[in-house]
């Protein structure tokens, strides 16, 4: 057969997702690992989101920056398949590429990271507390309203080297890129997901296709159903709640025996202000695991009114 081939961005947490992706649909297609550089190359495609360093997403375009390049070349037939990290995707689909596989989610929580602190709650007043998010921003001003938050993006050995450097004397960083990065022993304490949502979709990612090539089976070997039901109600919340880079939303989603439990919430930039929903759902599916994150992203939105529309403002 021809090769498969598998577009990435070119930062080094991408490539090793990608790479890590890539071995697993070699190894599904019942090919041997060690030579999935030939079976199915990886496409580097520079994004906006990666050129653009001097300014939050906000302010550029928001979070179709990540994505749009690479969804590009996969409807021109470029790359066969996407790598994205979930939680950079909008909520919605293009027409004619669908995601054709979530795989197991990685650590959801967002991370404290500190050479002298070990959490929020130990930094000094006035500390600079390093995000590129308007979520984290608005969410750690929700508990410290007294922190400066300095506007920290880059790759994460970037923003690594930005707080080794004194920029900030503290970053908030996903879980997920840490550990995929063997990066964890720089986690000094995690954010509590339960009480501050993480991103809808962090730790997961994305296998985008054409909807053409939804049934292959390399796609299939990858899904992991849990993670999919998990991502379904997120991305609901995040559907209903029309958000982007532009508005400070979280949604976490854990499952329990055979039930689901959905906390979703959105935040005032300056953190003083918090719409919260929780709901329980038994025995979920795809479609209703959607549906309550879509009911409760309406129920905050008509209770937040013209206010939620402010957020990003």
């Amino acid at each position: 057969m021809s090769k498969l081939k598998i577009g990435t961005r070119g930062s080094k947490l991408a490539l090793t997702q990608c790479g890590w992706v890539q071995r697993q649909i070699v190894a599904a297609m019942g090919d041997d690992p060690a030579r999935a550089d030939d079976i199915a190359p990886l496409v580097i495609i520079s994004t906006a989101g990666d050129r653009i360093q001097d300014r939050r997403l906000i302010e550029a375009g928001g979070k179709q920056l990540f994505t749009k390049e690479i969804e590009d070349a996969l409807l021109r037939g470029d790359i066969d398949l996407a790598v994205h990290s979930l939680k950079d995707m909008p909520a919605a689909e293009i027409p004619g590429l669908s995601l054709g596989a979530i795989p197991v989610r990685e650590d959801p929580r967002d991370a404290f990271l500190s050479p002298k602190y070990t959490s929020l709650a130990d930094l000094p007043h006035g500390a600079k507390l390093g995000t590129a998010s308007l979520r984290r921003q608005a969410q750690a001003l929700n508990q410290r309203p007294d922190l400066d938050i300095v506007m920290v993006r880059g790759n994460v050995d970037t923003r690594l080297k930005k707080l080794e450097d004194g920029l900030c004397d503290a970053l908030l960083l996903a879980s997920a890129g840490l550990n995929r990065l063997g990066l964890s022993h720089h986690i000094k304490s995690y954010i509590d997901a339960d009480l501050y949502a993480s991103a809808p979709g962090q730790g997961a990612l994305a296998i985008q296709c054409r909807t053409e090539d939804l049934d292959k089976p390399w796609l299939l070997a990858l899904h992991h159903e849990e993670t999919y039901l998990l991502i379904h109600a997120e991305r609901g919340a995040l559907e209903a709640l029309e958000a982007s880079c532009r508005t400070a939303v979280g949604a976490y989603a854990t499952i329990s025996g055979d039930e689901m439990h959905l906390f979703v919430e959105a935040l005032s930039a300056d953190g003083k202000t918090r719409w919260q929903r929780r709901g329980i759902l038994k025995h979920p599916t795809s479609q209703t695991a959607r549906d309550l994150g879509l009911r409760l992203g309406e129920e905050i939105k008509a209770e937040a009114g013209p206010d939620l529309i402010q957020i990003g403002g």
